[in-house]
C-alpha cells in the first residue's frame, strides 16, 4: 500500500514509518517543517509539507494514498486551554481524513489511548475516555470508527500512557524530564496507581497490522506492560539521574497532573490473539535503566 502518515517523524511516528517501510509499504509523510521533511527523506518516505490545521493538505494526502495512519497531536501540556487547543485541532484533522476516505473501503488507523478504569485492567471491549482532560480524543476516535458505516475501514490503536524507546517517551518521559529540571524525580500521590507500557517499534508493529487486517470499526491495544507502578518508574528515574524519589502534589504535574494520579492499568490479550502481535522489545522499567545523568 501507499500509506499516509500524520506525525510520521516523532518517536512513534519515524518507528511507524520504519516499520511500514520494512513491511514492503510506500509512505507519503505530513511534515511540518523543512526539518521534518528532510527526516520523512532520509527515513525513506516522501514529505508531504503541511501541518495538522492544514486540512485541505490532509485531504489531498488521504485522495493520493491507499489509506492513512494518523500519530499527528499537537502535544502542547502547558495549560487546559492549550490541550483543549490541541484536541480541537485534531479532532477536525480527523475528520478531514476520514471524510476523504468515505465510500473507498481504504483503511484509516486512528491513535487513541487505552481507558482509565481504577482497580482493573481496560480491554479492547471498554469504550474510550470521553471526559476529564483529553476526553476530546475519545470522542474523535468514536467518530472515526463509526466511519465504518460509511465505507471506511476505521480502526483504533490504543496507545497506553508510556510508549518508550532508549528510556524516553510518554509520561515516563515527562517524569523524567520534570525530574531533570526540578531536581526531584516526582510522582503524584501515594504513587501506587499503575501506568500501561509499550516500546515503540512494538507499538509500530501494531500499526502496521491493524493497517493490513484490522476490521473496520474495531479498537486494538498496544499494551507490552500491563500496569508498572508510578513510584517504581520514579524510583528508576531517580537512581539512574542521582536525584530523590518523593511524592509531589498532583497540581505540581500541570494540566495532565489529574491523569498522571489515576490507576489505569491495560490488557492486550484480545489484540494479541485477534492480530497475531508479540511484543519482543525491552519493558519499561529495563529501558529505563539507559537514561544518562
Amino acid at each position: 500500500m501507499h500509506v499516509f502518515v500524520s506525525g510520521g517523524t516523532g518517536l512513534i511516528g519515524s518507528a511507524v514509518v520504519a516499520e511500514l517501510l520494512a513491511g514492503g509499504h510506500t509512505v507519503l509523510a505530513l511534515a511540518r517543517s523543512e526539518a521534518s521533511a528532510r527526516a520523512a527523506e532520509e527515513a525513506g518516505a516522501e514529505p508531504l509539507r503541511g501541518g495538522l490545521t492544514d486540512l485541505d493538505t490532509l485531504r489531498a494526502g488521504a485522495a493520493r494514498t491507499d489509506g492513512v495512519v494518523h500519530l499527528a497531536f499537537g502535544n502542547d501540556f502547558s495549560s487546559d486551554e492549550a490541550l483543549a487547543r490541541c484536541v480541537a485541532e485534531e479532532s477536525a484533522a480527523v475528520a478531514a481524513l476520514g471524510e476523504q476516505l468515505v465510500g473507498s473501503d481504504r483503511p484509516l488507523v486512528v491513535v487513541s489511548g487505552t481507558p482509565a478504569l481504577p482497580g482493573r485492567l481496560a480491554t479492547e471491549d471498554d469504550p474510550p475516555m470521553t471526559d476529564g482532560p483529553v476526553g476530546g480524543r475519545g470522542r474523535t476516535v468514536l467518530a472515526a470508527l463509526d466511519l465504518a458505516s460509511r465505507g471506511v475501514r476505521s480502526s483504533a490503536v490504543r496507545l497506553p500512557r508510556t510508549v518508550h524507546d532508549q528510556g524516553d517517551g510518554g509520561f515516563a518521559g515527562m517524569l523524567t524530564r520534570f525530574a531533570r529540571g526540578s531536581g526531584v524525580s516526582g510522582y503524584p500521590g501515594d504513587g501506587t496507581q499503575r501506568w500501561p507500557a509499550v516500546h515503540a517499534r512494538d507499538a509500530a508493529v501494531l500499526f502496521r497490522l491493524a493497517l493490513e487486517q484490522a476490521p473496520a470499526g474495531t479498537s486494538w491495544h498496544a499494551v507490552a506492560d500491563e500496569g508498572d507502578a508510578v513510584r517504581d518508574i520514579a524510583a528508576v528515574i531517580g537512581r539512574r539521574l542521582g536525584l530523590p524519589v518523593e511524592s509531589l502534589p498532583t497540581e505540581s504535574f500541570g494540566a495532565l497532573g489529574p491523569v498522571f494520579a489515576a490507576d489505569q492499568p491495560a490488557s492486550s490479550a484480545r489484540t494479541r490473539a485477534g492480530l497475531g502481535w508479540t511484543p519482543t522489545h525491552p519493558a519499561l522499567l529495563a529501558d529505563l535503566e539507559r537514561l544518562r545523568p
